[in-house]
C-alpha cells in the first residue's frame, strides 16, 4: 500500500506496528520486526520525511505514528506538489530545447552536427542501422498515440534486434495507447522482453537517443513524415537526456492503474485543461493527447458536467475556482 508513496516493506511494516503499539519504542520494535536497528532507524527517517510519524509531544524524544487518514492525506498532497514541480521543470525544459533546436541551422554550427533525413524509407533506413549500431541504451518518446501497422511492424523488428544484444530500451507513450489493442500488444511485448514502458498523458515530441550520443527528432513535429534530425551535438544531447529523465519520472509504469488526484481527476483530464487553457484547438489538443476529435469534445463536455458550466468558458472560471488549474 505505502509503495506508492516511495516507501519499502520495512517502513510499511514498522508504520503499522507503531499504529498498532503506540507506546513501543526502537528496542521493542527490532525485537518484534527482527529487523537490525540500523535499517528501522532508516525506515523511521523515510516515514518522518513522508509526514507519517512525528515527534511526541507527550512523551518528548520518541516517535509517534501519524493517523493514516491524516498521514497518508498530507503525504499524498506532499506527492501532488512534487509532481507538480516536476511538470513544470519538464515545460522549463522543453521550452529551452525547443529554442535550441530551432538555432541548430545556424551558420556556427558544425554541419557534421545535425543532418537532415527526409523520407520515410530514409529515416526507416536510419532507424535500422541504429538498431545495429546501438551498443547499450535506446530512450524513446513515443508520440501519436495509436501506432499504424506498418510503424509497429518496423518498431517489432528493430526492438527485438536490440534486445536480443542486451541493449536496455526504455520507452514513453501517450496513455491514449492503452486503448488501442495493436499499440498496446506491442508495448506488451517490450516489456515482455525485458524493456521498460511508461505511458505520459502528454510528450513533448518524438524522440530517440541512442547511447546519450545520437538523438533523432522530427523536423515538424507536427508532421512526422516529412523525415527527422540527426543529431550528435552534446550541447543539444545533454538537456534532451535530463528532458527524457524528468518525464520519465512523472510518467505511469505500463500496467499500472491511472488513480485520480485529489480532484477526481485522471492525468488525460489534466491535461487535456491544461492545453485548452493555454490556447490549444481540440484539434491541437487532440493531437497533443494521442486521441481523436470526438474524444477531446467528450471528455470536455463530462468536465464541464461536472462542474456545472454552460460553456467552456465558465467551465475554465470554475476549473480556477476548483483548483483544476
Amino acid at each position: 500500500m505505502l509503495a506508492a508513496f516511495g516507501l519499502d516493506a520495512v517502513a510499511e511494516k514498522v508504520y503499522w506496528q507503531m499504529l498498532a503499539e503506540p507506546h513501543w519504542g526502537v528496542a521493542e520494535l527490532v525485537t518484534h520486526l527482527a529487523v537490525p536497528e540500523a535499517e528501522l532507524r532508516t525506515a523511521l527517517d523515510a516515514l518522518f520525511e513522508m509526514t507519517l510519524v512525528r515527534d511526541s509531544i507527550a512523551h518528548p524524544g520518541r516517535l509517534r505514528a501519524v493517523s493514516p487518514e491524516i498521514g497518508l492525506t498530507s503525504a499524498l498532497a506532499q506527492q501532488q506538489a512534487e509532481l507538480a514541480e516536476r511538470q513544470q521543470q519538464v515545460a522549463d525544459s522543453q521550452a529551452a530545447i525547443a529554442q535550441m533546436i530551432s538555432r541548430l541551422d545556424h551558420p556556427g554550427h558544425s554541419p557534421t552536427a545535425t543532418t537532415q533525413i527526409l523520407g520515410m524509407d530514409a529515416v526507416q533506413d536510419l532507424l535500422a542501422r541504429m538498431a545495429r549500431e546501438t551498443q547499450f541504451e535506446v530512450l524513446t518518446f513515443m508520440t501519436g498515440g495509436a501506432q499504424s501497422p506498418n510503424a509497429l511492424e518496423h518498431a517489432r523488428r528493430n526492438d527485438t534486434e536490440l534486445l536480443e544484444r542486451g541493449v536496455r530500451i526504455r520507452a514513453i507513450g501517450l496513455d491514449s495507447i492503452r486503448n488501442d489493442r495493436a499499440t498496446l500488444a506491442h508495448a506488451q511485448f517490450l516489456t515482455d522482453n525485458g524493456a521498460e514502458f511508461r505511458t505520459s498523458a502528454v510528450l513533448p515530441s518524438r524522440m530517440i537517443l541512442a547511447d546519450r550520443r545520437i538523438a533523432v527528432l522530427p523536423v515538424d513535429p507536427a508532421n512526422t513524415r516529412t523525415g527527422v534530425l540527426h543529431l550528435t551535438n552534446p550541447g543539444v544531447i545533454t538537456p534532451l537526456l535530463a528532458l527524457f529523465q524528468q518525464v520519465w519520472d512523472i510518467a505511469t509504469p505500463f500496467g499500472a492503474t491511472h488513480e485520480p488526484d485529489r480532484q477526481g481527476l485522471n492525468p488525460q483530464e489534466r491535461a487535456l485543461l491544461e492545453l485548452l487553457s493555454e490556447g490549444h484547438t481540440d484539434e491541437s489538443a487532440a493531437n497533443q493527447l494521442g486521441v481523436s476529435h470526438r474524444t477531446v469534445r467528450r471528455t470536455m463536455a463530462g468536465l464541464m458536467e461536472r462542474l456545472q458550466a454552460r460553456s467552456r468558458f465558465e467551465a475554465g472560471l470554475r476549473a480556477v475556482q476548483h483548483g483544476w488549474l
